[in-house]
């Protein structure tokens, strides 16, 4: 068993609130990602559960305990930092046992335990070489294999992947997530990267300016954003963004005017009325190259990846990404018609907030049973 509650976390350095109320639950066994833009505060809400932070005001609780004045050592937490901290003149082995070492761990029991957690991460021949022996992935591992060994209730991990090029993130990703699965634990993950969250979190929580925008599933985050960040910085490319006018609005849709005659966005219409300046949102994956559709643009620039192409368009003050088939023909400088479908689209309003659609997305239907 291993949850931890948040609720309403305060911090302040000096006159300067970096993090403004945060409540959270995080269930026993859940991988919960915090996920937002460089200076958000998702490291120091991190090094506040972890006890290397004090909070403001605001209680923690790790399985129901109050600990916000107990001591980094005593909260059976273990954190994996960007930086791999490892004593170069030790061996992997020695680096992996040294937290062991110092608690005063048998050294028959302190072997036990780095055997245990080198066959998890496939680290058994490797435990003779120094760090300088060993790649970038290798000593993640390592820094990961020395929490693994304490047996917290809870891992914290402060973008460990920074650090690698971008094959070794793809694979230290799958890496995590089956060690996830396999040690059957709780762990919260620290990053910049929307890539990562989505690939690996069970809950995603987006932080901007020290506040919780929201908090769901990868899928329900994707289709269902509550306002324009979390639709931007969700999901890649990012969304494709439009100033629009409503034509006329009423419980089962709102109709907006397009460049190319009328939409209508399933989305639920209270608060909105005709006249009103909304923001028409779709996602890359969404538009489609159509000779009837009503949006046009002209081709800045093509970027082929194999199985999809990215076409980077152009209206006037309107720029667009499509993501087309990896075969598409077209060219630079083309001037293209594309079209989308309107139960993909979404609507906010000038403050950010989204218009609710009308029907859940069955794939995020299927996550919340």
């Amino acid at each position: 068993m291993a949850t931890l509650q948040l609720n309403n976390i305060v911090k302040n350095f000096g006159s300067t609130q970096v993090i403004k109320g945060v409540d959270l639950e995080v269930k026993d066994r859940e991988f919960v990602v915090f996920v937002g833009p460089s200076g958000c505060g998702k490291s120091t809400l991190m090094r506040m559960i972890a006890g290397l932070e004090s909070t403001t005001s605001g209680d923690i609780f790790i399985d129901g305990e109050r600990i916000n004045d107990v001591g980094p050592a005593d909260r059976r937490l273990a954190m994996v930092f960007q930086s791999y901290a490892l004593y170069p003149h030790m061996t992997v082995e020695d680096n992996m046992g040294f937290n062991l070492r110092l608690a005063k761990v048998p050294k028959a029991e302190r072997r036990e335990k780095v055997l245990a957690a080198a066959r998890i991460l496939q680290l058994e021949e490797l435990l003779d070489r120094k760090p300088r022996a060993l790649s970038g992935g290798q000593r993640q591992r390592v820094a990961i294999g020395r929490a693994i060994v304490r047996n917290p209730s809870i891992f914290l991990f402060d973008e460990p992947l920074s650090n690698l090029d971008a094959a070794l993130r793809v694979q230290m990703r799958i890496e995590l997530a089956r060690l996830h699965e396999e040690l059957d634990a709780t762990m919260i993950y620290v990053t910049h990267d929307q890539i990562e969250a989505m690939t690996m979190a069970d809950k995603i929580v987006v932080l901007q300016g020290g506040v919780v925008e929201q908090i769901g599933s990868p899928m329900a985050l994707y289709h269902h954003p509550a306002n324009r960040f979390v639709a931007g910085f969700i999901g890649s490319p990012k969304m494709n963004f439009l100033d629009v006018e409503i034509r006329g609005a009423d419980a089962e849709g709102v109709d907006v005017v397009l460049p190319g005659g009328d939409c209508r966005v399933p989305v639920k219409g209270d608060g909105v009325s005709t006249g009103d300046k909304l923001t028409l949102g779709v996602r890359p994956e969404h538009l489609k190259i159509d000779d009837q559709g009503p949006l046009t643009g002209k081709i800045l620039v093509i970027e082929r990846l194999g199985g999809t192409t990215s076409l980077y368009l152009e209206n006037g003050d309107s720029q667009w990404i499509l993501v087309a088939d990896g075969d598409v023909t077209s060219r630079v400088h083309d001037q293209i018609r594309f079209s989308f479908d309107p139960a993909c689209a979404h609507l906010f309003k000038r403050n950010g907030e989204a218009l609710l659609h009308r029907h859940c997305h069955p794939l995020v239907a299927s996550e919340s049973k």
